[in-house]
């Protein structure tokens, strides 16, 4: 797979024609699980500098050199984390997408210098879907402050995956909700299929994979 340079134009087009009703320029993570190095290489070389990953296995092999290479890329983890693999992730990953529970959050906490500079999102089950990880939104006051005060984490907005095969906005507006009742400035929401009404619904961060690298 090739990185594909007209649809990320698209994509900043869309932002640009829309920016009143968008305001903040929002983060565009290119989202590169499953792709070769060569297509991540490819895209460094257009200029992209935020990626998304779902594993920290495959971040660590596909990264550590760029990394090293390019000191201005920054990785966001994007899928699910074991608990005993958080301190290999910590090593990789600059912004965690998918804080969803207490046991996850009291791990990251073990690791108070190395977490310094890292950014986290808490993951929202916002349909409240039986198979979908996620903190349900009657719990994510609660969480934010848990994770906030007693447990020192940088916290700095909320995430979803809205439920497949429903109209995302209404799930995007509950977000968006949720995010201002608890001060938090970040909403990372959005992907291939309807990062478009995610923008007009507040995101600050879309996470975009198959329109970028094409189907894995």
């Amino acid at each position: 797979m090739t990185f594909n340079t007209s649809e990320y134009e698209k994509i900043c087009s869309f932002i640009k024609e829309n920016k009143e009703k968008i305001k903040k320029t929002p983060e565009i993570i290119a989202i590169s699980k499953n792709q070769s190095k060569e297509s991540v290489e490819q895209a460094i070389n257009y200029g992209i500098r935020l990626f998304g990953e779902n594993r920290v296995q495959e971040a660590i092999k596909k990264f550590t050199d760029l990394k090293k290479e390019h000191c201005d890329l920054k990785l966001h983890l994007t899928g699910p984390l074991q608990t005993n693999k958080v301190k290999q992730a910590i090593k990789i990953f600059d912004v965690f997408h998918t804080l969803d529970r207490e046991k996850l959050a009291i791990e990251f906490s073990k690791h108070k210098a190395d977490i310094s500079e890292k950014k986290f999102f808490i993951q929202v089950n916002i349909g409240k879907e039986k198979q979908k990880i996620g903190i349900f939104p009657d719990y994510v006051e609660s969480f934010v402050n848990y994770c906030l005060a007693d447990l020192n984490l940088n916290v700095i907005g909320l995430m979803i995956i809205p439920p497949q095969y429903e109209n995302p906005d209404e799930y995007f507006f509950q977000l968006y909700s949720l995010a201002k009742e608890n001060n938090l400035e970040f909403l990372s929401m959005g992907m291939s299929s309807d990062y478009k009404k995610a923008l007009l619904n507040g995101a600050s961060h879309i996470r975009v994979g198959t329109l970028l690298f094409g189907e894995r």
